[in-house]
């Protein structure tokens, strides 16, 4: 089998050459079990990520539906999966609370354009050349992040006032409200962040997220639980998709988002690139990186035309697709199609979702995002623990892209130290 490494370079998508070499009914067939599998896992996680980034997760639907799609269709990658990430919820929920919805989506479109032009220029050879520990150390940095943020919704505590942004005041609001914890809402979120965790250890194959919020909601209308639904605090869920138009875009506005836009630029290319790379070293294939970054520009473009968030190639769902045996794109774009189904049929049934529940669903993608064993080993060398805890801190205490910068920047005067002054024995 071929690896692709000789037209890694081209700005072809992947489907392009899957049909050209000759697509078969078996590998369709394997292709639609492996879609369904994958959508099974993105919808309830969908749903989660939207509502934890601060927006109705009928956004989070669309975005895996439509960025989906097209990242899929339009990819470098035979097995990457497109859709809302975790990592972006801190960047999401913040923009959203600065610049409203309308500046939310404009920022998710002027990303689009700055990626597809990074693509475009042949810019993705420099983000996948990010030093390991800053990516370890950025991922823990949103890992622990996202779980505070999940906090209130995982216990049903009622803050005196607005939730605050930053990780240490939003901590101590949220320990000034736990004597308002309900009993009811932190049963429902620990319950099923159990169950899944329990389902990963004994029936790993099972649709353990799924299988959680499904339980979860049963047991919250047949207890008549005193907890907080998606349908009490967004009013459910659309049965289709919304049709595309332009956010609202100013001048003036345009210059205020810029920041926020090159804030998702660089976390898009940078977990779409090493998501790539994750499905490279499980199928012994190569994607095209820069093909990529212009698929995943056009994805968030069309994302945010519909409504949707941020799109990015996520690791989680992108390994599950190849474990699930699919074969080409098609399965990337057949899940956004199973997405839209649900959307089509099930949509009513959404409403009786516990927010616990989803952020019970997050919990989980937090300890599982979470290189924990990797940050444990990169401590052992001083430089690239250095690296790793300035990149982990800076990204708790002041933002993601600063923390990111700083940690490259370290990296770099290390480097370059060490070419100067060489250790013994080198």
């Amino acid at each position: 089998m071929p690896d692709g490494g000789a037209t890694a370079h081209l700005y072809r998508p992947k489907l392009a050459t899957v049909l050209r070499e000759g697509y078969s009914l078996g590998a369709l067939r394997k292709d639609a079990l492996a879609a369904l599998t994958v959508a099974i896992v993105a919808l309830p996680l969908s749903m989660a990520i939207a509502v934890a980034s601060g927006v109705s997760p009928a956004r989070g639907l669309y975005t895996a539906i439509v960025g989906g799609f097209l990242v899929s269709a339009l990819g470098g990658s035979r097995f990457q999966i497109g859709g809302p990430a975790g990592a972006f919820i801190v960047l999401v929920a913040a923009t959203g609370a600065r610049f409203g919805i309308e500046g939310l989506l404009l920022t998710v479109l002027l990303s689009g354009l700055m990626l597809t032009l990074v693509g475009v220029l042949r810019l993705g050879s420099l983000i996948r050349h990010i030093p390991h520990a800053v990516t370890v150390g950025f991922t823990c940095g949103i890992a622990v992040t996202i779980l505070a943020s999940q906090l209130k919704d995982f216990g049903g505590l009622r803050l005196a006032g607005v939730e605050p942004g930053a990780l240490i005041p939003k901590l101590t609001a949220l320990a000034q409200a736990l004597p308002t914890v309900s009993p009811a809402t932190l049963s429902v979120g620990a319950g099923s962040a159990a169950f899944i965790f329990l389902l990963r250890r004994f029936r790993p194959s099972w649709p353990g997220m799924l299988i959680a919020v499904t339980a979860a909601s049963f047991a919250a209308v047949l207890l008549r639980l005193p907890v907080e639904t998606i349908g009490s605090r967004f009013g459910g869920v659309p049965n289709g998709l919304p049709m595309p138009r332009l956010p609202a875009m100013t001048p003036h506005l345009l210059l205020q988002v810029l920041p926020a836009a090159l804030s998702f630029t660089l976390l898009g290319g940078v977990e779409s690139l090493l998501s790539a790379r994750v499905a490279d070293g499980m199928t012994g294939r190569k994607h095209r990186s820069n093909m990529e970054l212009v698929a995943q520009g056009v994805a968030n473009m069309a994302s945010a035309l519909f409504g949707g968030i941020c799109v990015t190639g996520t690791i989680a769902r992108t390994a599950t697709n190849v474990r699930a045996g699919a074969r080409s794109p098609m399965s990337g774009m057949m899940h956004a199609g199973f997405i839209l189904l649900f959307m089509l049929v099930a949509a009513p049934l959404a409403k009786f979702v516990p927010l616990a529940a989803l952020a019970g669903v997050l919990v989980v993608v937090c300890w599982n995002m979470a290189e924990k064993a990797e940050f444990v080993r990169l401590l052992r060398d001083w430089r690239t623990a250095a690296v790793l805890l300035a990149t982990f801190g800076l990204t708790l205490v002041k933002d993601l892209t600063f923390g990111i910068v700083a940690g490259c920047v370290l990296a770099a005067l290390f480097a370059a130290f060490h070419r100067a002054v060489p250790e013994e024995g080198d």
